[in-house]
This record gives C-alpha cells, structure tokens and sequence, in this order.
C-alpha cells in the first residue's frame, strides 16, 4: 500500500477528533485481549506515560521497556520501588518486560550489519558474554513487576546463518529453559534486524526451540519486505505459541521505501489481524509499539496511532 504525505495529515487529522470523545477505561472493559502500550513510545517519563494510558487510552496493563534513561533490566531497586507506586497509583498492571536480550552480534561470525560496528571480536565476545547477566537481572523485574514473560530477541542479522544456525538456537533454548524453570515464558520478537524477521523464520525457530514462545510483531515482518505477512505468514505460525503481540503498520513511502505508519494506514489489516488473534484463541496482550513519527512527537504520534488500534478494535468487534 502506497501513502503520500497528504493523506497521512488528513487520516492523523481524522484520527486526533475520534480520540478527542471521552474514553475513560473503555478499552479493557469489553476486549478479549489486555491492551497495551509500550510506555516509552508516549515517553520516558514514566508517570507521564502511565497518565496517558491509563486516564486518557483507557488501558489496564503497560508494556516496559525504558524508562527515566535506563532499559528495565537496569533499574535499581529504589527506581523499581518507584516505578510499582506509579503503576498502583494509576491501577496498572505490566504485560512483559522488553528486554533487549540477544539483541547483540554471534561471536565468531561476520560483523552483522545491524546493530553497532565499533569494537572489535573482543567487545562482541563481552557484549554476548553479558547476556547472561542480561537475562538474570530481567528474570529478577520480572518478579518484581509481577509478571510472567520477558521479550528476546535473535541476535543481529547474518547474511548467512546456516554454519551459527544450531548454536543459536541452542543459546536460545538455554535461555529460554533457564525462564521456564522460573514460572516465566521467554518470547522472542521477529525483528528484522535480526536473524528472525519473518513468519517462516519464526516457524522455524518455534519448531527446533522449545519452550520458546512468540511475540508476534506483523509490521516487523513488513519492514523485512514479508508483504504478506497477514494473512499468508500468520497462517504459518503455531498459534498457541504466540504469546505476546506489538501493534503497529507500515507502506510503501514516496521514496519507495518501506515506512512506519499509524495502525490503521498500511499493509497491516489490523482489524481482520484482531479477528483471527480471537477466533484462534489468543487472550493474551497486545502492546501499542508507535514508531511512527508522523505527528511530530512520539506523545502525539502515539496518539494517533491508537485513535487508529481503537477503530480497528473496534471495527473487528474486539472492543
């Protein structure tokens, strides 16, 4: 799907007068899903953040990635303290914890070109090294925040994954093995930076890596130039292994280039997307992730971009 400038302005247009109607709490009150929405894609100021989802989104649940500057793992113990009072205060309640585990390059292999190009073997060697350290301090938010999933990812893109393909997937599986004997499910996100990006890659990797389950993130797969990946890539996917679930589109720029979009502009049809999450089953969240800077401010790109997921819930009949 191609857009062009005018009609972005004139859809946010349309979109910011939907969201003016009163909304308190709507959202969680009717939906089979919990909506969310990643905090720091409103803003780094938690608070502010938690404000806006609650008091005007109308949510029950965030998803935490950063905060105040820091990712989530990184928090110290009073910054936690802080971040729970803010959550009681507006009675919210947290999805996942977005962790960047694995968002690193294989030791050993190519220099992917995603991800950072300073350093050399023995800074990627460290970085991988302190991927342990990553996951044990997420396990331990996680329980501080109450919830059961911690988001992963599949190390930077190599242009030839076959010779690293077992062992990545057994670093995968430790990783995941090590979560599960905690009571919590480690879900990796198809990102298309890294080495899974796709549907058929996310199949793939469900299938050799157990008890890894997905966070299915459709317009990461468009970005990844999978233009089909709803319908044609949902229907490869195990769906009770789908356990998590970012919102957001994208089209074709003028530049011919693929680029973030408001939810309900793009190759994404998100309202037949919601239907086929609930016919299959699917209870779990679905987090707001913006990325589209269209409005000018993440707050207000936000803004949009869920007046959009509010119509497409709502057209879907999951609203």
């Amino acid at each position: 799907m191609k857009t062009t400038r005018r009609n972005f302005l004139a859809t946010a247009s349309c979109a910011a007068a939907a969201f003016a109607a009163p909304i308190r709490a709507f959202a969680q009150r009717k939906s089979p899903f919990k909506l969310s929405v990643i905090t720091d894609e409103i803003s780094d100021d938690f608070e502010h953040a938690c404000s806006v989802a609650a008091t005007e989104f109308g949510l029950g649940w965030v998803e935490i990635r950063a905060l105040w500057g820091k990712t989530i793992h990184e928090l110290d113990s009073d910054e936690v303290s802080r971040a729970q009072a803010i959550l009681a205060k507006y009675n919210l309640r947290v999805t996942d914890i977005g962790s960047p585990l694995f968002k690193v390059h294989w030791p050993g292999a190519p220099r992917s070109k995603s991800g950072s190009q300073k350093g050399d073997d023995s800074t990627v060697l460290a970085d991988f090294k302190k991927q342990d350290e990553v996951l044990t301090a997420s396990i331990a938010v996680a329980k501080e925040f109450k919830t059961d999933k911690i988001r992963c990812f599949d190390f930077w893109r190599l242009q030839n994954q076959e010779p690293y393909r077992d062992d990545m997937d057994g670093k995968l599986r430790e990783a995941a093995e090590t979560t599960h004997k905690q009571g919590i499910a480690l879900i990796l996100e198809n990102e298309s930076a890294c080495n899974t990006a796709t549907a058929p890659e996310a199949a793939r990797l469900l299938a050799a890596v157990q008890p890894l389950g997905l966070n299915w993130d459709p317009a990461n797969a468009v970005m990844h130039v999978e233009l089909d990946a709803f319908p044609d890539g949902w229907d490869l996917l195990p769906k009770d292994r789908i356990l998590h679930c970012h919102c957001k589109n994208a089209v074709l720029s003028d530049t011919g280039k693929i680029a973030w979009s408001p939810v309900d502009i793009g190759y994404i049809d998100w309202t037949a997307q919601f239907r086929a999450l609930k016919k299959s089953g699917y209870r779990n969240a679905i987090s707001l992730e913006t990325h589209w800077r269209g409005a000018g401010t993440p707050e207000a790109s936000s803004r949009v971009s869920w007046a959009g997921m509010k119509k497409t819930l709502e057209d879907s009949k999951t609203l």
